[in-house]
């Protein structure tokens, strides 16, 4: 977070479970964050390192029966939102804190037009009559630069392609101008130049309705182009936290190092045929407790203490925290 700055969103030592017939399984892990007014936090980490359910676990989305936040707090605007009942929930969710999901034809309704969707959120949340909510609707679709926005606001989620249903997508979760956007891979399912596209719009509408964005990723690329800080989750921590230059300049985490080098890339002069680097064995079982640093066994640095003793997050430079043992030498190296 920016120096200075009062955090709008404030995470401490989240923990979430989920509870099933094989057991307990620990999908976040006593994360601890802040998102300042007006930036871009990434949070970044392969699948089922926790970062998704991180989000969900802010918005209160979460499985009924299977998944629950059993520790930690979720403050924003002064109140806690792991201990408001469902009707508190409802009127701050969609209005002050609003999600943009990654496949949006799971999200969208299949049989109202995407201008009733849009006017619903409006009439609910800021109490605009029909007439005024429509006209919001047309408003928000013209922002997102769907052409034709006064006919194409009475068609069907069907009716549009992917990234234009993704657009859709932010104008109605920016329709109550919300105080923090969470993003979650929005731009998985599209093609390059459509993720491109989609991400310059996120932050143009950011910096026009100074919304706050969590964006949720597994793509360093997007990390670099939209946000200024990140953090970098696996098996359901946080093991490093920087400024995004900080973090590109000097990834203290054998883990983050690891997802920098598995990007691909062509160097001048290399063969055509050089072979992407991969970061070998699995992520580790949640639903087992672990002992020592998560990542150990897959480590090409782990000592008998990094498989014994998990290691706390320090401070490495300012605004830089990293969980290893052996990030002095990696900062030397």
């Amino acid at each position: 977070m920016r120096a200075g700055a009062e955090p709008i969103l404030s995470v401490e030592d989240l923990h979430t479970h989920f509870f099933t017939q094989d057991g307990v399984t620990r999908a976040v892990d006593g994360v601890s964050f802040t998102v300042a007014a007006g930036e871009t936090l990434g949070i970044v980490g392969e699948s089922g390192c926790g970062k998704s359910v991180t989000a969900l676990s802010i918005m209160r989305l979460l499985p009924p029966g299977l998944g629950r936040s059993v520790g930690g707090s979720v403050r924003f605007g002064g109140r806690d939102l792991l201990t408001l009942d469902e009707a508190e929930m409802r009127r701050i969710r969609g209005d002050r804190i609003a999600m943009v999901f990654q496949e949006p034809m799971t999200s969208l309704n299949p049989v109202l037009t995407v201008g009733e969707q849009i006017a619903e959120a409006v009439m609910i949340h800021q109490g605009k009559s029909r007439h005024d909510a429509w006209a919001r609707a047309e408003e928000m679709l013209t922002l997102v630069r769907i052409p034709d926005a006064a006919r194409r606001v009475g068609d069907y989620p069907h009716q549009f392609s992917g990234g234009m249903r993704q657009r859709v997508m932010i104008a109605m979760a920016l329709s109550c101008h919300p105080q923090l956007l969470i993003a979650d891979e929005p731009t998985t399912a599209l093609d390059v130049t459509i993720q491109a596209q989609i991400l310059k719009l996120m932050l143009e509408l950011k910096g026009r309705i100074g919304a706050a964005i969590l964006m949720i990723t597994h793509d360093l690329g997007v990390v670099a182009e939209t946000c200024q800080r990140v953090i970098v989750m696996y098996a359901g921590r946080k093991v490093e936290e920087a400024s995004v230059l900080d973090l590109f300049d000097r990834p203290l985490h054998p883990y983050t190092r690891g997802l920098m080098a598995s990007i691909p890339r062509r160097r001048p002069g290399a063969p055509r045929t050089r072979r992407l680097q991969e970061i070998p064995g699995m992520v580790p079982s949640l639903r087992e407790p672990l002992s020592g640093c998560p990542f150990a066994p897959r480590c090409p640095l782990a000592t008998a203490r990094c498989t014994a003793e998990a290691p706390p997050l320090e401070q490495h430079g300012a605004g830089h925290v990293v969980a290893c043992w052996e990030a002095g030498r990696i900062g030397v190296s």
